[in-house]
């Protein structure tokens, strides 16, 4: 694969150029955003996975709910074995299957309780989301190259680690790297939080500062809270899996700072099967995670809270297997500057 991508370098100055012009275009209004009837606050990134905005919209939505907003989510449905407009939740119950809407939305309506949709044409699924459950705040889950829709607040989310990357495998434009804008794209963001997700708050490379100038800058990290059961649902303390044995099992973009959450918490991660993100699991890969749960003499299996919507599903298959989730929050380093920017942005009340 990254021999592929070497030999497409080439496209990179392409790839450049559109976006490039599709950019301009919104920029003098020759494309137009339209506004619908309700508060728009976007999460993206400029890179392809990784970045950790799905625990940033659960995050802001959990906020945005606390303080009295009728809050729902509306995403594009990565992955998903269905198209158009889908209905995902209208607060308490999952309508629909996760195969339909794609496991980040799925993982999303589960953990929040509010109303959530999917939908490629972002204002359709906004104004169908308003009407069919009554939101009057929606937080837009993976749109910040989607500018058909008028936002309040365009949040960005950036991987520290990324930052500090700067092989041509990684700081560079599709299809060689990772990503989807240059950096220069930032300037349409409001707000850019930087993810250290694990590991210590490091400065923004001397190199990039420029980009970042005048951007109300936070910082964000990730906090292992516990274990859960996907069969039982009973929650365990992290401290009980110090020293165990485990079998990794991870689909996700960045399987690195999950396993470096495991590691910190002295659970074994010797024994991994890495999937490509928004895995799509079947009969082979059980069979497959059942085999190599027996070889390794295993313990358990450990996977992301994302995996285990989709492994839930297998719970006959996995009946002699303890499998469990690591359930991760997302926290701010600067939780109080957050809140008023949110407040100034959206007029709450603290």
């Amino acid at each position: 694969m990254k021999t592929l991508r070497y030999i497409l370098y080439p496209l990179v100055p392409v790839y450049a150029v559109l976006m490039e012009i599709r950019n301009w275009f919104f920029d003098k209004k020759v494309f137009k955003s339209k506004k619908v009837n309700a508060k728009i606050i976007s999460v993206g990134n400029i890179t392809v996975g990784g970045s950790g905005k799905t625990p940033l919209v659960i995050y802001l939505s959990n906020l945005l709910k606390k303080e009295g907003r009728k809050v729902g989510v509306l995403s594009r449905g990565y992955g998903r074995k269905s198209k158009g407009y889908v209905l995902v939740s209208k607060g308490h119950h999952i309508l629909t299957s996760v195969d339909l809407c794609g496991d980040e939305i799925y993982h999303t309506a589960l953990e929040c309780k509010i109303p959530a949709a999917v939908s490629e044409n972002r204002v359709l699924g906004a104004k169908l989301l308003i009407k069919e459950a009554g939101v009057d705040t929606i937080v837009l889950d993976d749109a910040f190259q989607h500018r058909w829709i008028e936002r309040d607040a365009n949040v960005l989310i950036c991987e520290q680690r990324f930052l500090h990357d700067f092989s041509i495998m990684s700081q560079s434009l599709l299809p060689t790297g990772v990503m989807r804008e240059p950096f220069s794209s930032i300037k349409r963001a409001d707000a850019v939080i930087i993810n250290r997700k694990f590991s210590g708050k490091m400065e923004i490379p001397d190199r990039l500062k420029k980009y970042f100038e005048g951007k109300k800058i936070f910082t964000a990290y990730y906090k292992a809270i516990e274990f859960v059961d996907i069969k039982k649902r009973t929650h365990y303390k992290i401290e009980e899996f110090e020293g165990q044995k485990s079998l990794v099992v991870s689909g996700v973009a960045n399987p690195y700072s999950f396993v470096n959450a495991l590691e910190q918490n002295n659970v074994d991660t010797q024994n991994r099967i890495i999937f490509k993100d928004h895995k799509d699991y079947a009969t082979k890969e059980i069979q497959r995670i059942r085999k190599e749960f027996y070889e390794t003499n295993s313990q358990s299996v450990v996977t992301t809270e994302k995996d285990a919507v989709k492994l839930s599903k297998y719970s006959k298959e996995l009946d002699d297997i303890d499998i469990f989730f690591l359930k991760i929050e997302l926290e701010l380093d600067e939780t109080e500057r957050f809140r008023e920017y949110l407040n100034n942005m959206f007029n709450l009340s603290y």
